[in-house]
């Protein structure tokens, strides 16, 4: 098995990420054309993270978006599903004292609750078989005024656009990964799942039901990517 499908299987998607973890930084920036990068710092910028806080960056792969958290002086809990993912991020940030890794399931968090100033999750939440689920978990472990910040491929609003992005998963990113991926049968997966993910509002409306207020988004490279901000009610506050 080289890679995923939409089922989403968890042990599917945690084999196909093992064999990736490697090259997967690599890889990312080239099929990004180095928007990765930039992606990353708009994320950092919308958790705002202060020295001190103890924040949990899920999905967070080889460690590398959790470092630019830490670099704030930020605590960091650095979780994933992948285990091969978790072994390259410690081979790589292992010696950061303010980075911690852990092999966690985003549907069923091994923290307590109320444990987080934030949450965040970059790219990782539509390969999640249930992510009302894994939103209603980082709900959960947010304390009260803490934020969510997610990042994820999204719908390009103007039609132009979009219909240029869908050529390029469909005929450009294919050609791509099998120059610069050691096992390019994997992201195929990739341009499946971002074809099947839902828009921008439709995510909103997602936070919403899991009890996030003050949600809002902010289109990044012309809304190929979008971040999402929500916020968990403080106590005895009044939802709006």
């Amino acid at each position: 098995m080289s890679r995923a499908d939409l089922s989403k299987q968890p042990s599917q998607v945690a084999a196909m990420f093992n064999k990736v973890s490697t090259h997967y930084d690599r890889t990312n920036s080239a099929l990004s054309v180095g928007n990765d990068a930039l992606w990353r710092v708009a994320t950092s910028r919308a958790v705002a993270p202060r020295a001190g806080e103890l924040i949990l960056d899920l999905a967070a792969g080889t460690g590398t978006s959790s470092a630019s958290l830490a670099g704030t002086g930020a605590r960091v809990v650095a979780a994933d599903f992948s285990e091969g993912m978790i072994a390259v991020g410690r081979s790589r940030h292992g010696d950061n004292p303010l980075i911690e890794f852990v092999q966690a399931d985003a549907m069923n968090l091994p923290f307590e609750s109320e444990t987080f100033d934030a949450v965040t999750i970059s790219f990782g939440l539509r390969n999640i078989v249930d992510p009302k689920k894994a939103l209603a978990e980082m709900h959960r472990v947010t304390k009260p005024g803490g934020r969510v910040v997610i990042c994820e491929f999204s719908t390009p609003p103007f039609a132009p656009i979009r219909a240029g992005y869908g050529a390029y998963l469909k005929r450009v990113m294919p050609l791509l990964v099998r120059v610069v991926s050691s096992n390019p049968d994997a992201y195929g997966y990739l341009a499946e799942s971002i074809e099947a993910w839902p828009d921008q509002k439709t995510l909103c409306g997602w936070m919403r039901d899991a009890g996030f207020t003050d949600v809002a988004y902010r289109n990044l490279t012309a809304g190929i990517v979008a971040v999402h901000r929500g916020r968990k009610p403080a106590a005895n506050s009044v939802p709006s």
